[in-house]
């Protein structure tokens, strides 16, 4: 028999809150974290609207500010969720081997010095060309080794594995919009075939920056709605125009049953499937049919041995944009085919944006917070419907349910794609 997987502590930092509490009641009450741009002077994009992570900084969880001021922005989100997380399961209080415990991450890229990038290409500005040796030599004068450092991905999971003296398996996968959800799905699966124990996994992300706005307003992805910010992402909607980039990280424990029941930990649910696709079409473009979304949720369902009838709530990827939205909706109909419409659908990207690497961990947490709660949070901004979104997206009021288990999509740019099924500790037994 393969090893059980539960979750024994969370953390979040988020536009909707700084813990897991605070955020899900704003999730509950339908609040919108989505706002002007702050991080930067946006000015002359064509979105200047996100949802920004707002006045928090590491000392909040009795962290040095200044050392890590040094780090990434999303690494400083990390580590504020990990910290809620490693105190919440009480992992470390348990002399757990330190070979036993590992990391893994969907971490996106760290800083971006947009201002020392434009001094060097101002720098290598001839006319008529372009002089790479004054570009260069001007970023030998402004640049910063160790700060260059941190824009690597896999920096996130360093520095929680030396926090945390997390000797174990340490890896990063940075699969778009996926990543934290494979990052939760591959640690999973270390911890069924007996390679750790415990594992800190989920994902960290801010793509609120000069570079990411650009890349996402070229892809026209973003919605434009910049005079009406919290109406912006509106998942599903016929007026929707596109997502709203947001920020944060969402770390959880995840550790083996058996360790877990000896130690007397709370268990705040099991992850019990978990299913990863590729699209294999198009690196901007999800297939028309569905056909990538369609496996990973089957293989999900599969591998947790559940039946449709099983699956009381999906919290889908819903970013609001116009073929993701329809794609997904035709997609929970080749899965579920006449429970379909049956089925409780909602995206909490509607009032917290797109974290980007680190949404699928944050949307995992959500479900397992519906399941204790017996409550669905809703789809806001759900006005106007459209044709080819004809599902139940429980529009803009949170919904009371009795959930058995849960579905989290995550559907990422370049055709990845990832569902994980999570539900209550099986066979009623707790800790």
């Amino acid at each position: 028999m393969r090893r059980r997987v539960v979750v024994t502590g969370m953390g979040v930092i988020n536009p909707l809150g700084h813990d897991v509490a605070t955020m899900w009641k704003g999730l509950l009450a339908g609040q919108s974290g989505v706002g002007p741009i702050t991080i930067f002077d946006a000015t002359g994009y064509p979105t200047t609207i996100a949802a920004e992570v707002k006045n928090w900084d590491v000392s909040r969880v009795g962290e040095d500010k200044a050392y890590w001021d040094k780090r990434g922005r999303h690494t400083r989100f990390a580590v504020g969720a990990a910290k809620q997380a490693i105190q919440q399961s009480g992992i470390l209080d348990s002399k757990i081997d330190p070979t036993r415990i590992g990391v893994y991450l969907g971490a996106g890229e760290g800083n971006q010095n947009f201002a020392s990038f434009t001094s060097m290409v101002t720098a290598g500005l001839r006319q008529g060309g372009f002089d790479l040796g004054a570009f260069l030599k001007r970023g030998l004068e402004i640049m910063d080794a160790a700060a260059e450092l941190e824009q690597e991905p896999n920096m996130p999971a360093a520095h929680l594995a030396d926090l945390f003296n997390a000797q174990g398996p340490n890896s990063n996968c940075l699969t778009a919009c996926a990543a934290s959800s494979q990052a939760v799905g591959e640690a999973t699966e270390l911890i069924r075939c007996g390679e750790a124990d415990a594992m800190i996994a989920g994902g960290c992300h801010s793509m609120i920056h000069p570079f990411g706005l650009t890349g996402f307003s070229l892809l026209t992805t973003l919605s434009e709605r910049n005079s009406d910010p919290t109406r912006a992402s509106r998942p599903f909607d016929r007026e929707r125009d596109g997502f709203v980039l947001g920020e944060g990280a969402a770390i959880v424990i995840l550790e083996e049953y058996e360790h877990a029941r000896k130690r007397g930990a709370e268990i705040y649910g099991e992850i019990l499937g978990y299913g990863s696709t590729a699209d294999a079409y198009r690196i901007t473009d999800i297939h028309p049919e569905g056909r990538g979304a369609i496996g990973c949720m089957r293989q999900a369902i599969a591998d947790a041995q559940l039946n449709l009838e099983d699956i009381g709530y999906v919290n889908a990827h819903g970013t609001s944009t116009a073929v993701n939205d329809r794609t997904e909706t035709l997609a929970c109909k080749g899965v579920f085919g006449d429970r379909a419409k049956a089925t409780p659908i909602s995206s909490t990207k509607s009032m917290m944006g797109h974290l980007i690497a680190a949404a699928g961990a944050t949307e995992m947490i959500v479900c397992l917070l519906a399941i204790r709660d017996s409550i669905l949070p809703p789809t806001i901004n759900q006005e106007t419907p459209d044709p080819d979104c004809d599902l139940d997206y429980v529009p803009n009021v949170a919904r009371p349910a009795k959930i058995k288990a849960a579905l989290n999509n995550s559907f990422g740019f370049g055709g990845q794609n990832v569902t994980l099924a999570v539900g209550p500790l099986r066979n009623g037994s707790g800790a």
